[in-house]
C-alpha cells in the first residue's frame, strides 16, 4: 500500500504539532505511544502503530531532558516507522530497529538546529522587554514556535515524500538476501523496551524501595498466572456456549496498576501529606504562646 498525499500531509502536520505540545500545550499527544496511535489511525493500522509507539515509549522510559539538553526524538521515529511499516508491509519489530531508533537518534541534530534558530526570536524578545513592547513580545513568542515545528515537520515530510522507494528496497533486501539481518533487527526491536526499563531502574531509588520492587514482581507474576488461567477457562467455556464472550485480556495489567496506585498513594501520604499536616499543626499550636522575653 503506497502512502497517499493526504496521509503525508496529516503526518507532517502532526510531526510539527507534537514538539509544540511537548513544550507548551501539554496534552500528552507528544508521547511515542500517542504518536503510534495517531499515525496508525491515519495509516489504517492502529495495531502496528501501538506496537511501535509502545515499544519506543518503553525504550525511552528512563531517558529525560534536563535543562537545554537534547534527547532522541522518539516521536518522529515512531511516525516514520509506523508509516513505512504499514505502507510497505514491513514487520513492526523490524521497523523499530531499522527505522524508529536510527531516525530518533538522527533527529537530535534537528533538535539542536531548532534550538539554535529559536535564539533569534529569544533575543528579539529581550529587546522588546527593554522597550516595553508587549505586542512584540507576544509576536516573537508565537514566531518562535516555527523553528521548533519545522525542525520536525520538514524531515518527516521529505522522508515520507522521497524515502519510500529507498525504504522499500531496504525492506526487500531484509526479507530476501539479508533475511538473517532482518531477523536480527526484529529481535533487537523486541529487546529495546528492556533497555528502557534498565535505564529507568538505574536512576530510580531501587535500593531504598527494594521491597516494593520485589512485591511488584511477585504480584505481577501471580496475577498474570491467575488471570491467564481464567482466560483459558473463558475460552473453553466460549467453545461450548457460543453466546459467552470472554474479556479478561486486560485484567492482569489493570489489577497491577490499581495495586501500584494504592502503594503510591500510601507512600505519598507518609512522605508528603502527613509531614505537611504536622507542620501546619505545629504552627497553629505555637500561636499565642508567651515567650520568656515577653514576661
Amino acid at each position: 500500500m503506497a502512502i497517499q498525499w493526504w496521509q503525508i500531509l496529516l503526518l507532517t502536520l502532526y510531526a510539527g504539532y507534537q514538539i509544540l505540545d511537548e513544550l507548551q500545550i501539554y496534552s500528552a499527544f507528544s508521547q511515542p505511544v500517542f504518536a503510534g496511535l495517531v499515525t496508525g489511525a491515519i495509516m489504517g493500522d492502529m495495531t502496528a502503530g501501538l506496537i511501535i509507539g509502545g515499544s519506543m515509549q518503553l525504550t525511552i522510559l528512563g531517558v529525560g531532558t534536563f535543562g537545554g539538553a537534547s534527547r532522541i526524538d522518539a516521536n518522529s521515529g515512531t511516525v516514520l516507522a509506523t508509516a513505512f511499516s504499514v505502507g510497505l508491509g514491513m514487520n513492526p519489530e523490524q521497523a523499530i530497529a531499522a527505522i524508529a531508533v536510527p531516525v530518533a537518534s538522527l533527529m537530535i541534530q534537528m533538535d539542536i538546529l531548532g534550538r539554535f534558530t529559536n535564539t533569534f526570536f529569544a533575543h528579539r524578545i529581550d529587546s522588546d522587554i527593554e522597550a516595553m513592547n508587549y505586542k512584540g513580545i507576544e509576536r516573537n513568542f508565537l514566531l518562535g514556535a516555527l523553528p521548533w515545528a519545522l525542525s520536525r515537520a520538514l524531515p518527516v515530510f521529505f522522508a515520507l515524500s522521497f524515502g519510500g522507494g529507498f525504504v522499500d528496497n531496504v525492506v526487500g533486501y531484509l526479507n530476501t538476501d539479508l533475511k538473517w539481518l532482518g531477523d536480527g533487527l526484529s529481535v533487537a526491536g523486541a529487546v529495546l523496551p528492556a533497555v528502557g526499563f534498565a535505564i529507568l531502574l538505574r536512576y530510580l531509588p531501587v535500593k531504598k524501595h527494594l521491597a516494593y520492587l520485589i512485591l511488584g514482581f511477585v504480584l505481577t507474576a501471580l496475577l498474570t498466572t491467575v488471570f491467564g488461567n481464567i482466560q483459558l477457562l473463558g475460552v473453553a467455556v466460549a467453545g461450548v456456549a457460543k453466546d459467552f464472550a470472554p474479556a479478561f485480556t486486560n485484567l492482569p495489567m489493570l489489577a497491577v496498576a490499581l495495586i501500584g496506585f494504592a502503594f503510591a498513594l500510601n507512600e505519598y501520604k507518609k512522605s508528603v501529606a502527613q509531614p505537611m499536616v504536622m507542620k501546619d499543626h505545629s504552627e497553629d499550636t505555637s500561636e499565642g504562646e508567651i515567650e520568656d522575653d515577653e514576661i
